[in-house]
């Protein structure tokens, strides 16, 4: 199977309106940004994104936001982009957020073919409504189902013609998990090489799970927040 695309336009072109995404990065480390681009470009709307941050206002998923393209957003933390609390607080977006720790693992519960997953985090509050819960040596979990994405846009440092990436330092944060979790799994990487240049050693995520590559450009690779010491 040839894997290899040209382009971020090329890989995403059977992204539909109404689809399911799963977006990886943490902050604005690791983010998908020529593929968001291409999806800004091509116009399609009524998304839902799973991913654990919004982006900011005009940079990452901030830019399909800005252009009304998603309807849902189920995230663990949105508190850098005004856009997205405006959008919210208006009724315009719909929103669901979740611990942080259950999206990893409903990413993860996707990627090894488990329905759900029981966890203590949010028994007894808001997010457990509506929901099943059980005991488990006398303590309380709740259930939660494991996420279905049409597809998973992730970025990687490095990746082969065949699909294996290796991701570098913070930058792996969600990308693994949701590389294992969609139906279509499409990777950008920095720098494209052929298959066999990649010590076996150093992949973390197996060409297996990934269905379309690409070597992205004009990375910014923004820092969110610069904080820094008085000389």
């Amino acid at each position: 199977m040839n894997k290899v695309v040209k382009n971020a336009e090329e890989a995403i072109q059977d992204i539909k309106s109404g689809m399911t995404l799963m977006v990886g990065g943490f902050g604005l480390c690791g983010i998908p940004e020529n593929c968001i681009n291409a999806l800004v470009k091509k116009g399609v709307n009524q998304l839902t994104c799973i991913s654990n941050n919004a982006g900011v206002d005009d940079f990452g998923l901030g830019l399909l936001l800005q252009s009304r393209q998603v309807k849902k957003m189920i995230s663990s933390y949105v508190g850098e982009n005004a856009e997205f609390e405006r959008q919210m607080l208006s009724g315009e977006l719909e929103v669901e957020l979740i611990p942080q720790g259950t999206l990893a693992t409903r990413c993860m519960a996707a990627g090894y073919g488990f329905p759900v997953i029981y966890t203590p985090a949010g028994v007894g509050t808001e997010v457990a409504q509506g929901k099943e819960t059980r005991f488990f040596k006398g303590k309380e979990y709740l259930m939660e189902e494991a996420f279905d994405a049409d597809f998973a846009l992730v970025k990687a440092w490095k990746g082969d013609t065949m699909g294996n990436l290796v991701f570098r330092s913070t930058a792996r944060n969600f990308n693994p998990s949701m590389a294992m979790a969609g139906k279509i799994t499409i990777a950008e990487v920095e720098e494209l090489v052929p298959a066999g240049e990649l010590d076996p050693d150093h992949i973390h995520t197996p060409g297996i799970y990934v269905h379309r590559i690409f070597q992205g450009e004009k990375y910014e690779k923004r820092i969110e927040q610069r904080t820094v010491r008085k000389a």
